[in-house]
């Protein structure tokens, strides 16, 4: 009992610290805090004394600690050293589990993205997938941190994820645990002629992977470089420092992004440095409803900027700065501390980056004709074309089936052939 007494006086002496160091200056209201921590200390009094089940001081103080936090907003929360560690796996771009990014909405967790080639990719889960039951165990009262730890696991074990999708029956997945590394770029020519970057996170480094995609490109491509495809669609964020890197590479000058706090003085501007590694080669954005945070950053820089056009469809709208504060051998506190704005001063948060150009998901086929369809140049004794090779081929450059599976992929790199065409005309 004395224990008990001596934990809750600590504890309550601890958040007395607390108040006098942000005291308000409404006498009232100090008395009002102080009989708050008053009533915190005697809830956890008696909740050690009267609960059903044993229960240990550090479970009820740091589920004290992540309800103070979690009732703020989604993003903030109380990280114990398990789930730092973890996090902190993910910004190095290696980690155990399945393979999604996800937060809470309405009290249910909602994947806002499955990252490339893992586990949950593989099986079919979704940007905006709501999962409702974690191993047949509903997810109604589970905090985020919870809901995170039940899903990882001891790799090659299998979890089991109860899922509702719009339009959709009620889903089920299983899906096998594994330690996911994520390759966080991946680049391809397409055409022979455009570059396509697939960005899956914004992990460390990504602005050298970037630099020297494009810098191989132009060495190969020469004047056949015709543009750039930057995809970061379900790309649900990573670290600050990196989106505003990306967006600099192609900037030549001016504000990337912003950070406002609820005190003015502390609002802090990310300046772009001169030089555009890829200056005059239009540039396409992909985005979508997965794209989220850092993605949201490059995407709304170089759309104010009018650097690049922005494709696909609005995306997430995580528009909040977390900063994390390490709690030495207690894990850390994530809160949510600022404002994201793009150079044009729009807010980000719950609206999104509206595209350019709107492209909803589609499947694209080849039309297959089984007519009688003849050309000029099938007719008996059509007269030749005189500047014709006829070691070449008409449809030499045709469309891989990967890519008519992507309808939005296909409609970046029409676009980016359509800026460079009018580029070329108006110069």
């Amino acid at each position: 009992m004395r224990k008990h007494l001596l934990i809750a006086s600590l504890v309550t002496s601890l958040f007395f610290n607390i108040a006098n160091a942000n005291a308000s200056k409404n006498k009232d209201e100090d008395i009002n805090t102080y009989e708050l921590l008053n009533l915190f200390g005697e809830v956890l009094e008696r909740t050690k004394l009267s609960y059903v089940e044993e229960v240990t001081d550090k479970k009820l103080i740091e589920s004290a600690i992540n309800g103070m936090l979690t009732s703020l907003d989604p993003h903030s929360s109380y990280l114990d050293a398990d789930s730092f560690n973890y996090m902190s796996e993910q910004t190095k771009g290696k980690f155990g589990g399945i393979g999604i990014e996800i937060t809470m909405d309405n009290g249910l967790v909602k994947i806002v993205s499955p990252i490339d080639d893992t586990p949950a990719a593989k099986a079919g889960l979704k940007a905006g997938d709501y999962i409702t039951h974690i191993d047949e165990e509903t997810v109604v009262g589970m905090s985020l941190n919870d809901a995170v730890s039940k899903i990882r696991g001891k790799i090659g074990t299998k979890v089991k994820l109860s899922i509702r999708r719009v339009n959709s029956k009620p889903l089920e997945f299983t899906v096998k645990r594994q330690e996911i590394k994520i390759q966080s770029v991946k680049s391809e020519i397409k055409n022979d002629e455009i570059v396509y970057i697939r960005i899956s996170s914004f992990a460390e480094d990504i602005d050298k992977n970037v630099t020297e995609i494009v810098n191989k490109a132009k060495k190969e491509l020469k004047n056949k470089f015709l543009g750039i495809v930057i995809d970061v669609r379900n790309n649900p964020g990573g670290l600050l420092d990196q989106a505003v890197e990306v967006s600099d590479l192609f900037l030549e000058k001016g504000e990337i992004v912003s950070t406002r706090s609820r005190n003015e003085n502390d609002t802090v501007k990310f300046m772009a440095t001169e030089g555009d590694i890829a200056k005059d080669i239009p540039i396409v954005v992909m985005v979508n409803e997965g794209s989220a945070s850092a993605s949201e950053i490059l995407a709304g820089a170089l759309q104010d900027h009018h650097r690049a056009i922005v494709l696909g469809q609005k995306s997430f709208g995580k528009g909040s700065v977390q900063t994390v504060i390490p709690l030495g051998d207690y894990g850390a506190m994530r809160i949510t501390t600022a404002r994201y704005y793009t150079p044009s001063g729009r807010s980000i948060q719950a609206k999104g980056i509206e595209p350019d150009v709107e492209v909803k998901p589609a499947k694209v086929e080849e039309f297959e004709s089984y007519a009688l369809n003849i050309s000029e140049a099938e007719l008996n004794n059509a007269l030749k074309n005189d500047n014709a090779d006829e070691n070449k081929t008409e449809n030499k450059k045709q469309k891989s089936k990967e890519d008519l599976a992507d309808y939005q992929l296909v409609r970046a790199l029409d676009l980016v052939k359509a800026l460079a065409l009018y580029s070329k005309t108006t110069n």
